[in-house]
């Protein structure tokens, strides 16, 4: 038996070796798993730089659990359901993985009928799941001096979507920040970048979950 001898590598077989090895379906895999915010000025930052705004903030924390993990932002300030649910198409791209869908605050403000608040959100839904996204929504809590009997039917929607659809549900994305002076501007609405880090400190476990469903 014959032995072959020892060649070096060329220069055209280490770059064959390169391109053979991007296409393999072990690096395909580690393309970034993106996630999009669909949401209103609170996902949108408003008041914030962009390196404390919340998806900036989600992306930082995401990632220590999920490497690769990239956030995109889709939040547009003064967005009610509606507007959402009019966009839902063009503002999540194709690459998204996970939506997360942050609406309802401006139609808590403005007082809209949680009904339709509930069948705006369903449509949002609906359109991603046909599109093989998978939604996280995340909702919000209404507080009682705007009314018991209203807080209690817009606090309803979310947890009943999330039981309809079968979705992982965030029940308060204002959770621990909302009625706190020094986590908030001084509208008392919009989260500071202390609030937006302590939202995305908490989003995230909830994101990576979602992310390791698709897997």
């Amino acid at each position: 038996m014959t032995s072959t001898p020892y060649r070096p590598f060329t220069r055209r077989a280490v770059v064959a070796l390169i391109a053979a090895a991007a296409a393999s379906p072990v690096l395909a895999r580690a393309k970034p798993r993106v996630v999009t915010l669909l949401g209103d000025s609170i996902t949108a930052g408003y008041g914030l730089p962009a390196r404390d705004a919340l998806p900036a903030r989600l992306e930082a924390a995401l990632v220590k659990l999920t490497p690769g993990a990239r956030v995109r932002g889709a939040g547009v300030s003064g967005d009610t359901s509606a507007g959402g649910a009019a966009r839902v198409d063009f503002s999540v791209q194709a690459d998204t993985a996970v939506c997360v869908v942050a609406l309802g605050g401006n139609d808590l403000l403005q007082g809209l009928d949680p009904k339709q608040t509930k069948a705006n959100l369903d449509r949002i839904i609906r359109r991603l799941k046909a599109r093989g996204i998978t939604v996280v929504l995340a909702g919000l809590t209404a507080p009682t001096a705007i009314g018991k009997s209203y807080a209690r039917d817009f606090g309803a929607v979310f947890p009943a979507l999330a039981k309809q659809h079968g979705l992982i549900l965030y029940p308060n994305l204002l959770d621990g920040v909302a009625g706190h002076p020094r986590l908030n501007q001084r509208d008392g609405i919009h989260p500071n970048a202390a609030g937006a880090a302590i939202i995305a400190a908490r989003l995230a476990p909830v994101v990576a979950r979602a992310l390791a469903t698709r897997r």
